[in-house]
């Protein structure tokens, strides 16, 4: 069995009480009405013959209909989430109004069994977050990649 790889940009930017990440809030029914462990680094799913860097780009194009900012990469590495999945992000300063994403979409059964399906954006918020925050919201797994980026950015 393949593992299933994500890969994402965490965008961050510096503010007068310290770093800002950008943070996705996942779209969708099972989601509505989280907060905690429903924020994401915007990423997705790759095929392995495809380089993670590249995904992360095209991942964010997708999950926010904006194309990649430019800028120097630093690399976070991967963790592995809870539900098995290995995700790899990679962080870029950058300001972003979260007002102009435009978000991709995904089709589901919903409610589940009932034979509709129906269409919901990947991720239906994004906002900026100080760190402590973005510790409390963010999906437990991607936890590991705020403190990267603290203790590079310090």
């Amino acid at each position: 069995m393949t593992e299933v790889r994500s890969a994402g940009l965490l965008l961050y930017r510096r503010a007068g009480t310290g770093l800002e990440v950008l943070l996705g809030h996942m779209g969708g029914p099972y989601f509505a009405r989280r907060d905690a462990g429903a924020w994401t680094v915007p990423k997705g799913e790759y095929d392995p013959a495809e380089p993670a860097w590249d995904a992360a780009r095209r991942e964010f194009l997708e999950e926010l209909g904006l194309p990649p900012p430019d800028g120097r990469a630093v690399p976070l590495g991967e963790v592995r989430q809870a539900n098995g999945k290995i995700v790899t992000a990679w962080a870029i300063e950058a300001d972003l109004d979260p007002a102009t994403i435009d978000p991709g979409t995904f089709r589901m059964e919903w409610p589940p069994r009932s034979g509709r399906f129906q269409e919901f954006p990947e991720l239906d918020r994004v906002a900026w977050f100080g760190l402590d925050r973005a510790r409390e919201v963010i999906v437990k797994g991607q936890g590991a990649f705020l403190d990267r980026l603290a203790e590079h950015s310090a």
